[in-house]
């Protein structure tokens, strides 16, 4: 579980891509006490640590995840967003992520607004039910507030503090970020299915 606060932003150091890819990713997190099997979000991306030393850590990436997520265009220096799993105890600042990302978003749209960025990304259609105003998601990790839904477009703002703390800023138009929704949103929704 995670919940889209970003604790660092590392970068790709090595990279290999025969079979499942191994990457390697530099960090400033403590990694004394993360252990081999243990999970840190990669831009979102729940990823199992396979070794690791004082300063980096390596994963494993599946078939699978390269398919769903903007993993299959990760290079050597690709920054991404890190957050190590909760422990029992620890602060909820964002929401509920699980780092099971449902797929890519799209920026449609990118604009200042005073001291924010403001994006407008657009995400399959199939997942416009999840989206509502002043709702949560997550992109590349990151937890934000929804202002504003039409269909599968929604805006976010992203204020000072997130771009000098993510790579969120670093996203132009046309490019994709991974998506998770709402855990609640995705819950609530299958109830309402049940009922019908």
């Amino acid at each position: 579980m995670f919940t889209g606060i970003i604790q660092d932003t590392g970068a790709i150091t090595a990279l290999d891509q025969q079979g499942d890819w191994r990457l390697t990713v530099a960090t400033a997190l403590a990694l004394g006490d993360v252990a081999l099997g243990a999970s840190v979000a990669c831009s979102g991306v729940c990823l199992t640590v396979i070794d690791k030393c004082s300063n980096h850590f390596m994963v494993q990436l599946s078939a699978e995840t390269l398919a769903k997520t903007t993993a299959g265009h990760w290079r050597v220096g690709t920054r991404l967003n890190l957050e190590r799993a909760l422990r029992v105890g620890d602060e909820l600042g964002g929401h509920m992520l699980l780092g099971h990302v449902d797929g890519v978003a799209r920026v449609l749209e990118r604009r200042v607004d005073q001291d924010s960025l403001r994006f407008t990304f657009e995400l399959p259609a199939a997942f416009a039910r999840f989206l509502a105003p002043k709702g949560s998601i997550a992109l590349d990790g990151v937890s934000l507030t929804i202002n504003e839904v039409e269909g599968a477009r929604f805006g976010v703002n992203i204020i000072p503090h997130t771009q000098q703390m993510t790579t969120l800023a670093e996203r132009l138009i046309g490019e994709d970020v991974n998506f998770e929704v709402d855990m609640m949103a995705r819950y609530i929704d299958r109830l309402m299915q049940n009922r019908a």
